[in-house]
């Protein structure tokens, strides 16, 4: 849908929305905002929202420029939580310095090159995703206290299920947001759920992500919980991933999914610091399921990529190893240019890995290759790495392996 901005307008009066929240993300994925009121929308529409971007991160320091923001009228959705009259919606913004000079660490933007790149080749992509995150009891100001809002397995339901009603109100939630989750559970560990989605196009499934968390966030607050997306909260039970399934399609209809596979597994060591940004990330991998080595499997789901065929018939790739504090854009981006790679330069598939974690070297002459497992390795592995050389900033690089300038 092409929204123009008398449309635009036209609903704003007809919904009594009072404020516009413009949002953007930082370098890492971490959701900003700006309010402002109706009056002040086609301003922005026009010319855009100068604002001191100093302490954001990814945009300067202290030194950096303003930034403007410059929403994008077909990302507008109302906040059902805030007032039902006087209402409040937001909008997602492209980034610029003032001249109109795009921002080179506006993650959202990089996404967008890599989806016209990809269809420039011949290539369509479509993401979902899986999200986890823990239900935490809060002390009386609203702080974690660390324990688990219940007890309960993978896909119990209540009463051990506490969380049933949380994911019900987030769900719907998301419906009046105009994003449809296809399901959720309770996950493996204690007070942990998932939320599934259906497929997007990159740039949709990525906004997708960055409102979820902050619906859930909400919405878990507003139920007297803290939702913690760190990818391991409890150092002996399952931590949280952000499972990433893609699907690929040619012109022509080919199927290229195992090209595409190839060419995650040869750029994921380079990848990984942008997946798994943070040093509690590697204490995830190879436990509960969590990917260790770079293999994959039309069968079995605990290696780093899973394929599979959708109830349609259309084979995908999913790609385990991510957890919630990646940057989607930064993370979809990655991946559309580390499968291109496999399908330009047709990438060797290896054999699939069929067998569970702990008898892959009993059955292999040699270990399979692992993912790096400290943050300082991913950060070796992403300045060596020609993909990431080649196709994100310098400047981004740089933050995410935290080099001086």
């Amino acid at each position: 849908m092409n929204t123009t901005e008398q449309e635009l307008m036209t609903y704003i009066e007809e919904e009594d929305v009072k404020f516009i929240r413009l949002s953007f993300c930082d370098i890492y994925g971490v959701q900003k905002n700006i309010s402002i009121q109706r009056s002040e929308l086609p301003r922005a529409l026009e010319k855009g929202i100068g604002i001191d971007a100093s302490y954001i991160d990814g945009f300067g320091g202290d030194y950096g420029r303003d930034i403007w923001l410059h929403p994008e009228a077909d990302t507008i959705t109302v906040l059902p939580w805030r007032p039902e009259h006087g209402k409040v919606v937001r909008m997602f913004c492209t980034l610029t310095y003032e001249d109109g000079t795009p921002i080179e660490t506006d993650t959202r933007s990089m996404l967008r090159q890599a989806v016209k790149y990809a269809q420039s080749k011949g290539y369509r992509f479509h993401f979902k995703s899986e999200m986890q995150f823990y239900l935490i009891k809060t002390d009386n100001d609203g702080a974690g206290t660390g324990v688990p809002y219940d007890n309960a397995g993978y896909m119990d339901i209540a009463p051990l299920d506490k969380g049933e009603n949380v994911r019900r109100e987030i769900c719907l939630t998301l419906e009046q947001m105009g994003i449809k989750p296809e399901s959720s559970h309770h996950e493996a560990g204690p007070g942990q759920n998932e939320i599934d989605f259906r497929y997007s196009d990159p740039i949709t499934a990525a906004d997708n992500t960055v409102t979820f968390l902050s619906v859930v966030r909400t919405l878990a607050a507003q139920n007297g919980l803290y939702a913690d997306f760190s990818p391991k909260p409890f150092k002996d039970k399952a931590g949280s991933a952000l499972h990433i399934t893609t699907a690929v399609r040619t012109k022509s209809g080919e199927d290229v999914t195992d090209q595409a596979i190839a060419g995650l597994l040869h750029n994921i060591a380079g990848m990984t610091v942008f997946l798994n940004p943070t040093s509690d990330s590697f204490n995830r991998f190879g436990q509960h399921k969590a990917p260790k080595y770079i293999t994959w499997s039309p069968t079995n789901r605990a290696q780093l990529v899973f394929s599979y065929f959708t109830e349609t018939g259309i084979r995908c790739a999913q790609l385990r190893s991510p957890d919630p504090e990646a940057n989607p854009y930064l993370a979809y981006t990655l991946m559309i240019y580390a499968i291109l790679d496999g399908i330009e330069n047709n990438r060797e598939l290896p054999e699939p890995t069929e067998e569970k974690l702990p008898h892959i070297q009993s059955m292999l002459r040699s270990e399979p290759a692992r993912l790096p497992d400290s943050l300082e390795k991913a950060r070796i592995e992403a300045t060596n790495s020609p993909l990431v050389q080649e196709f994100i900033p310098s400047s981004v690089t740089r933050i995410y392996c935290n080099q001086s300038y």
